[in-house]
């Protein structure tokens, strides 16, 4: 029997597949309202939709592109740890809304 040489798993690049997009969560605490009032991040909410940096995307995805603001559902998601850091896997059908500065032409997104 051959012995083979394991590489770690973070020294093995990523890429995304199909139309998964991988996202970085915006900050999760504490939040300021529209009036100034300090909102604590154990006050209950109803369902509400998170704001999340795309970081990773793959090959059949057409509408976002990496570094773009997404707008999901919380409940529908799947979290992974790839490199000591926290994301969460999506596919593009489950984004409600994209922000971007280049999305100025004034169209409203496919999944509007």
């Amino acid at each position: 029997m051959t012995s083979r040489k394991r590489l770690s798993d973070d020294k093995l690049p990523i890429r995304m597949l199909h139309d998964r997009v991988l996202v970085s969560l915006e900050q999760e605490g504490e939040r300021k309202s529209s009036a100034g009032i300090l909102i604590p991040a154990t006050a209950q909410m109803g369902r509400r939709l998170s704001w999340a940096k795309v970081v990773a995307i793959g090959a059949n995805v057409r509408t976002v592109e990496v570094d773009d603001r997404v707008l999901f559902d919380p409940e529908d998601r799947a979290e992974v740890e790839v490199r000591g850091d926290d994301y969460i896997l999506l596919r593009e059908r489950d984004l409600h809304a994209v922000a971007a500065g280049r999305l100025e032409d004034g169209q409203t997104g496919l999944y509007l």
